[in-house]
């Protein structure tokens, strides 16, 4: 019998500055370091070259929280909300609590727990997802590992709550790694296990949530008083009203050593974490980065780990943000990760997906500041992958097949682009973000290569990029050619006083956004 994990989790939302980082050009030519569990030791790692030239991963929110497909993958949390629950408002029963009680029954009959066996993955077709995400167009891929809810999706030593014993009986994570690796992509494990102290209600004796006997799933006793606001109301997330409890040494070392477990069975190449992980021991997050990038270095990998607001010291990992972007091009790599559905993490019955066109224009944006994308998607319980969401998928694959040298592999110009579009920035702000227009135009670089994108077919007969006008600062040289990408056509072009102007074919080219490869004189 594998021994028994206690769970924990949950905590506060900072904001964050990030780190200026170079990268590795060579791991088998750069001499070896031992990285100690200090931030200045640690922020000796570079990130690689391979997630600068990446741009585009995808990852899934999939679990037994997948079952009942109802409003998001919080549902294993508020389902346990009733009306004495800490985090009831006005003392009123949370929707999920209300829905689970009439279709289910009573929580103390049929908890969390009892989604596990309806969980089968029957339909679960490794080679196909990863055939899917080479598709379309992704670099990096991976499952999350494990959420909040405590379950485990690979073949753990460490608790029987896994993926290999229950539910689908089936090593998730290293199926998935097998078929990403064979297809020449790297792999990725993301961890959000320390909102696990706190997200069931372990007080609750009217909920199986309270029985000791399934403390390997649910987490440790918590008590209800134990909730409270945080001191300080800068450290609350402005978009949450949640409660958190303090966690203990012993979570810590279970949230550690899962980790450690990942990391020597999977190699994974990327090791992502969601927010609220200040709730883990500062000295443990430093020795989980001693321990991954001193692995690393032995088996001469590359890899990368990412972290949210403060979570990590700055200099010590890629910041990645949620439901967000950046307003402007920083000098630093990051990351953003972001769900296909307006909605949800996970599968739902009623989804709200994001159009192709929004997914390709957010990549576009995204990578013309310095960042890379981390796209969720939303597999069923079954493991079949929504016809909606490989639809786009595909879609965003073609597109990328015809036009992805003017994102893989690129860096920043010495402007992001041009155009009206204003982004809100802030933690889950992306809803606040209006579509893109013909107006909005984005440049990266290769060489002395420049991509010029613009984010819609402008509505007359050329296209005109303000920022490269005559005597201006930018295309001093003057230009060569320019070639758009969408028919590999070279194109007629004039430059004016009020900017480059590129004459467009009659008709739309494609049906989203247009590259154009922009080649300077020597």
């Amino acid at each position: 019998m594998k021994n028994k994990i206690l769970g924990l989790a949950s905590l506060v939302l900072v904001s964050c500055s990030a780190q200026q980082k170079t990268a590795k050009k060579n791991v088998s030519n750069t001499k070896k370091i031992e990285y100690k569990a200090d931030w200045e030791s640690l922020k000796q790692h570079q990130t690689p070259e391979w997630f600068l030239d990446a741009k585009f991963g995808i990852y899934c929110h999939w679990g037994p929280y997948s079952v009942p497909e109802y409003k998001n993958e919080w549902y294993a949390h508020w389902m346990y909300v009733n009306k004495d629950n800490p985090e009831a408002k006005n003392g009123k029963a949370s929707e999920f609590y209300d829905h689970h009680v009439k279709t289910y029954g009573p929580l103390d009959k049929f908890g969390y727990k009892d989604f596990i066996p309806m969980f089968k993955a029957e339909k679960f077709d490794p080679a196909a997802w990863a055939d899917l995400f080479e598709k379309s167009g992704a670099k990096f891929a991976g499952p999350v590992s494990e959420h909040a809810d405590g379950f485990a999706m690979w073949d753990s030593d460490l608790t029987q709550w896994d993926a290999k014993e229950m539910g689908p009986k089936r090593d998730v994570m290293g199926e998935l790694a097998k078929e990403i690796r064979k297809r020449n992509m790297k792999f990725i494990a993301t961890f959000h296990r320390q909102w696990l102290y706190g997200w069931f209600p372990t007080w609750d004796k009217t909920t199986d949530a309270s029985d000791p006997k399934y403390a390997g799933l649910y987490g440790p006793k918590v008590n209800k008083g134990d909730f409270q606001y945080p001191k300080n109301p800068k450290e609350m997330d402005a978009n949450s009203t949640r409660f958190y409890p303090v966690g203990d040494d012993q979570f810590n070392k279970e949230w550690l050593d899962r980790l450690k477990e990942i990391i020597n069975k999977y190699d994974p190449d990327l090791v992502w974490f969601d927010n609220k992980m200040d709730v883990i021991g500062e000295d443990y997050r430093k020795e989980f980065l001693e321990y991954y990038y001193n692995h690393a270095e032995k088996k001469n990998q590359e890899v990368v780990s990412t972290y949210k607001f403060y979570d990590f010291a700055k200099g010590t990992a890629v910041l990645d943000l949620e439901r967000s972007r950046m307003k402007e091009k920083q000098p630093f790599p990051w990351l953003t990760d972001d769900s296909i559905d307006w909605k949800s993490w996970s599968h739902i019955a009623n989804p709200d997906y994001k159009s192709t066109n929004r997914l390709i224009d957010f990549l576009i944006d995204v990578v013309s500041k310095n960042g890379a994308v981390l796209l969720n998607i939303t597999p069923k319980a079954n493991g079949e992958i929504p016809e909606p969401v490989k639809e786009r998928l595909l879609q965003m694959g073609d597109w990328l097949r015809t036009n992805g040298e003017s994102v893989y592999g690129t860096r920043t110009f010495d402007i992001y682009g041009e155009g009206d579009f204003e982004v809100k920035e802030g933690h889950l702000s992306e809803d606040k973000n209006a579509d893109n227009t013909a107006k909005d135009i984005r440049f990266t670089t290769k060489g002395d290569i420049v991509y010029a994108t613009v984010l819609d077919w402008p509505s007359t007969n050329e296209l005109v990029i303000h920022s490269f006008k005559k005597d201006g600062p930018y295309l001093t040289k003057g230009i060569k050619s320019i070639e758009f990408l969408a028919n590999k056509k070279m194109m007629k072009f004039t430059v004016e006083k009020d900017g480059l102007h590129i004459k467009l074919p009659k008709e739309k080219v494609g049906d989203y956004a247009f590259a154009f490869k922009i080649t300077p004189n020597t």
